[in-house]
């Protein structure tokens, strides 16, 4: 190998896995410690699928869970954070479900907090959902459940859309989140492209609940319904109104799983087989990176030079 390109691989290989790059976000410590692993979602655009009901016009770039949160990651934010959310008990690696959107909202905030960041929701101090006023760092008028200084959320309706059914390549939105206008396959648990978990006895575990999104989400589509963030109206005014959610369940027919079905709870109601999903900003890049990624082209010039000369 020529030593330029020597260089660039030995310092690309540094770049993408030495600094975390492909790595997942980890939250908590020793044995309570889990990793949540995120997919960028590109493509800004204002540009939402008409045919589905107006929705996945998202102006910016942000990072959606790959997988659906399991029960053992809630089991570990209740330990280390006392949150005391309780859930489903089917097996640590299987989606949680049987959560409230409140409790939803607060294992998010324990993942802004325990991380350095500050809460995405509020809370007053008898534990009771607020919606956040002008006077409060962080206010968004567009969006009085979300605080714009935090770094996880829950995904907003557009946000959860776009990742499900959006197909960067094809540049165009399925009808389902494996890439397709057909239904997908079912099956009882697995990684085959094309299909998905529905119309079974159970959940599958978070990591083998059927094929991939165009941008590499799971489960978008069967396993766990998931709560949005938004409001089934979409306005995020009310604290008691109704949450969307999305995507069907290991209960559901095919057609729960597409982007023509949104369904609704009330936030303070745990449903059977409804669980969540996070998303996340698109962190900046760090000092370090930086810096390392500058020397690197500095070094390749040099070399570029060196050679020129002989």
């Amino acid at each position: 190998m020529k030593r330029t390109s020597w260089c660039f691989a030995v310092v690309s290989i540094w770049l993408v896995y030495g600094t975390g790059l492909v790595r997942g976000d980890v939250f908590g410590s020793g044995a309570n410690s889990f990793e949540i692993e995120f997919v960028t979602i590109g493509n800004p655009s204002n540009s939402a699928d008409l045919s589905g009901g107006g929705l996945g016009a998202v102006a910016y770039e942000y990072r959606m869970g790959k997988y659906e949160i399991s029960e053992q990651m809630i089991e570990k934010a209740n330990t280390l954070g006392g949150l005391g959310i309780s859930k489903s008990n089917r097996g640590p690696d299987r989606p949680v479900t049987n959560i409230t959107w409140f409790d939803a909202a607060r294992f998010v905030n324990w993942l802004n907090t325990s991380s350095g960041s500050v809460p995405a929701y509020k809370f007053d101090a008898s534990g009771n959902f607020q919606l956040w006023q002008p006077i409060d760092p962080g206010y968004d008028l567009n969006n009085l459940f979300r605080n714009r200084q935090a770094r996880y959320f829950l995904p907003s309706a557009d946000e959860w859309y776009k990742a499900a059914y959006y197909d960067p390549v094809a540049g165009h939105y399925w009808d389902y989140p494996t890439g397709s206008n057909s239904p997908p396959v079912t099956v009882g648990s697995g990684t085959m492209a094309g299909t998905a978990i529905y119309d079974q006895a159970g959940p599958a575990d978070i990591g083998a609940a059927g094929g991939l999104s165009p941008y590499g989400t799971m489960a978008q589509g069967g396993n766990a319904d998931e709560w949005e963030e938004s409001e089934l109206d979409l306005l995020n005014d009310s604290i008691s109104n109704y949450r969307g959610r999305r995507g069907g369940s290991w209960e559901s027919l095919s057609f729960s799983l597409s982007s023509s079905i949104r369904n609704g709870g009330f936030p303070s109601i745990a449903l059977r087989s409804t669980g969540l999903r996070v998303v996340s900003v698109v962190p900046e890049p760090s000092t370090s990176i930086l810096f390392m990624a500058s020397a690197w082209f500095i070094g390749l010039i040099q070399i570029r030079r060196q050679r020129l000369r002989r």
